[in-house]
Protein backbone atom coordinates (compact mmCIF):
# COMPACT_ATOMS: atom_id res chain seq x y z
CA UNK A 1 0.00 0.00 0.00
CA UNK A 2 3.26 2.05 0.39
CA UNK A 3 3.99 2.46 -3.36
CA UNK A 4 0.37 3.46 -3.53
CA UNK A 5 0.91 6.78 -1.44
CA UNK A 6 4.47 6.98 -2.57
CA UNK A 7 3.01 7.06 -6.67
CA UNK A 8 0.40 9.41 -5.47
CA UNK A 9 2.52 11.76 -3.08
CA UNK A 10 4.98 11.74 -5.88
CA UNK A 11 2.36 13.25 -8.35
CA UNK A 12 2.55 9.94 -10.37
CA UNK A 13 6.53 10.31 -10.63
CA UNK A 14 6.98 13.76 -11.11
CA UNK A 15 8.61 14.30 -7.59
CA UNK A 16 12.02 12.00 -8.47
CA UNK A 17 12.47 14.90 -11.44
CA UNK A 18 14.56 16.66 -7.98
CA UNK A 19 14.98 20.07 -7.83
CA UNK A 20 12.06 22.17 -9.45
CA UNK A 21 9.80 19.36 -8.76
CA UNK A 22 7.02 21.17 -7.42
CA UNK A 23 7.25 23.35 -10.57
CA UNK A 24 6.87 20.45 -13.05
CA UNK A 25 4.21 19.08 -10.88
CA UNK A 26 2.32 22.69 -11.13
CA UNK A 27 3.00 22.92 -14.73
CA UNK A 28 1.72 19.57 -15.39
CA UNK A 29 -1.28 20.27 -13.48
CA UNK A 30 -1.94 23.42 -15.74
CA UNK A 31 -1.46 21.41 -18.95
CA UNK A 32 -3.65 18.44 -17.69
CA UNK A 33 -6.12 21.58 -16.56
CA UNK A 34 -6.56 22.81 -20.24
CA UNK A 35 -6.60 19.66 -22.19
CA UNK A 36 -9.46 17.85 -20.03
CA UNK A 37 -12.68 18.30 -20.55
CA UNK A 38 -13.74 21.92 -20.37
CA UNK A 39 -10.75 23.03 -21.02
CA UNK A 40 -10.41 26.08 -23.28
CA UNK A 41 -14.16 26.51 -21.94
CA UNK A 42 -15.92 28.08 -19.09
CA UNK A 43 -16.25 26.49 -15.34
CA UNK A 44 -16.97 22.67 -15.21
CA UNK A 45 -18.18 20.90 -11.98
CA UNK A 46 -15.22 18.15 -12.41
CA UNK A 47 -12.70 20.77 -11.84
CA UNK A 48 -14.32 21.48 -7.58
CA UNK A 49 -14.35 17.38 -7.80
CA UNK A 50 -11.03 16.87 -9.21
CA UNK A 51 -9.57 19.66 -6.59
CA UNK A 52 -10.96 17.95 -3.44
CA UNK A 53 -9.81 14.81 -4.73
CA UNK A 54 -6.38 15.42 -5.21
CA UNK A 55 -6.78 17.17 -1.50
CA UNK A 56 -7.80 14.52 0.07
CA UNK A 57 -5.21 11.87 -1.15
CA UNK A 58 -2.43 14.02 -0.41
CA UNK A 59 -3.59 14.74 2.74
CA UNK A 60 -3.63 10.76 2.79
CA UNK A 61 -0.89 10.02 1.26
CA UNK A 62 1.52 12.57 2.80
CA UNK A 63 0.50 11.11 5.61
CA UNK A 64 1.32 7.60 5.06
CA UNK A 65 4.91 8.34 3.19
CA UNK A 66 6.20 10.33 6.18
CA UNK A 67 7.56 7.95 8.12
CA UNK A 68 9.52 7.02 4.97
CA UNK A 69 11.20 10.33 4.00
CA UNK A 70 10.42 12.55 6.87
CA UNK A 71 8.13 15.65 7.05
CA UNK A 72 7.35 17.54 3.30
CA UNK A 73 10.00 15.50 1.58
CA UNK A 74 10.47 17.15 -1.77
CA UNK A 75 9.61 14.13 -3.23
CA UNK A 76 5.45 15.06 -2.21
CA UNK A 77 4.74 17.36 -4.68
CA UNK A 78 1.00 16.44 -4.82
CA UNK A 79 0.42 19.59 -2.91
CA UNK A 80 1.66 21.62 -5.59
CA UNK A 81 -1.07 20.06 -7.56
CA UNK A 82 -3.53 20.52 -5.32
CA UNK A 83 -2.52 24.29 -4.59
CA UNK A 84 -2.67 24.95 -8.39
CA UNK A 85 -5.99 23.46 -9.18
CA UNK A 86 -7.36 25.58 -6.05
CA UNK A 87 -5.51 28.56 -8.18
CA UNK A 88 -7.51 27.11 -11.37
CA UNK A 89 -11.05 27.24 -9.67
CA UNK A 90 -13.34 29.31 -11.44
CA UNK A 91 -11.06 31.10 -13.94
CA UNK A 92 -11.17 30.57 -17.61
CA UNK A 93 -9.22 28.51 -18.96
CA UNK A 94 -7.22 30.25 -21.31
CA UNK A 95 -3.46 30.03 -21.72
CA UNK A 96 -2.77 33.23 -20.69
CA UNK A 97 -4.86 32.66 -17.40
CA UNK A 98 -3.31 29.53 -16.99
CA UNK A 99 0.29 30.84 -16.75
CA UNK A 100 -0.73 33.94 -14.53
CA UNK A 101 -2.09 31.58 -11.86
CA UNK A 102 1.04 29.42 -12.16
CA UNK A 103 3.24 32.35 -11.54
CA UNK A 104 0.81 33.59 -8.60
CA UNK A 105 0.46 29.93 -7.05
CA UNK A 106 4.22 29.49 -7.14
CA UNK A 107 4.74 32.87 -5.98
CA UNK A 108 3.30 32.77 -2.75
CA UNK A 109 4.17 28.55 -2.27
CA UNK A 110 7.60 29.82 -2.77
CA UNK A 111 7.94 33.05 -0.60
CA UNK A 112 4.73 32.08 2.27
CA UNK A 113 3.36 35.01 3.03
CA UNK A 114 0.49 36.15 5.11
CA UNK A 115 0.52 33.33 6.99
CA UNK A 116 1.00 30.88 4.48
CA UNK A 117 4.21 29.49 6.55
CA UNK A 118 2.33 28.73 9.48
CA UNK A 119 -0.02 25.96 8.13
CA UNK A 120 3.24 23.78 7.52
CA UNK A 121 3.62 23.23 11.37
CA UNK A 122 -0.01 21.41 10.77
CA UNK A 123 0.61 17.74 11.80
CA UNK A 124 1.45 14.92 8.66
CA UNK A 125 -0.42 15.50 5.57
CA UNK A 126 -1.99 18.96 6.66
CA UNK A 127 1.09 20.72 6.74
CA UNK A 128 2.05 18.88 3.73
CA UNK A 129 -1.03 20.32 1.84
CA UNK A 130 -2.32 23.09 3.56
CA UNK A 131 0.33 26.12 2.70
CA UNK A 132 -0.43 25.02 -0.86
CA UNK A 133 -3.70 24.59 -0.63
CA UNK A 134 -3.51 28.29 0.82
CA UNK A 135 -1.14 29.81 -1.73
CA UNK A 136 -3.62 28.39 -4.50
CA UNK A 137 -6.68 30.64 -2.32
CA UNK A 138 -4.64 33.36 -2.48
CA UNK A 139 -3.15 32.81 -6.27
CA UNK A 140 -7.09 32.64 -7.01
CA UNK A 141 -8.16 35.84 -5.26
CA UNK A 142 -5.38 37.84 -6.50
CA UNK A 143 -6.24 36.30 -10.07
CA UNK A 144 -10.19 36.63 -9.64
CA UNK A 145 -9.30 40.69 -8.61
CA UNK A 146 -7.36 41.54 -12.14
CA UNK A 147 -9.51 39.72 -14.22
CA UNK A 148 -12.62 41.81 -12.29
CA UNK A 149 -11.10 45.25 -12.64
CA UNK A 150 -10.24 44.26 -15.78
CA UNK A 151 -6.33 44.77 -15.67
CA UNK A 152 -5.81 41.12 -17.01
Amino acid sequence: MVQLHKLISTGLGIGYVGKGGGTVAAAATCLCWYFLPGGGGGLVLWQVGVTLLITTLGVWSANEVEPCWGKDDKKVVVDEAAGMCTSLLFIPVTVPYLLAALVLFRFFDIVKPLGIRRTERLPGGWGVMMDDALSGIYANVVLQLLIYVKLF
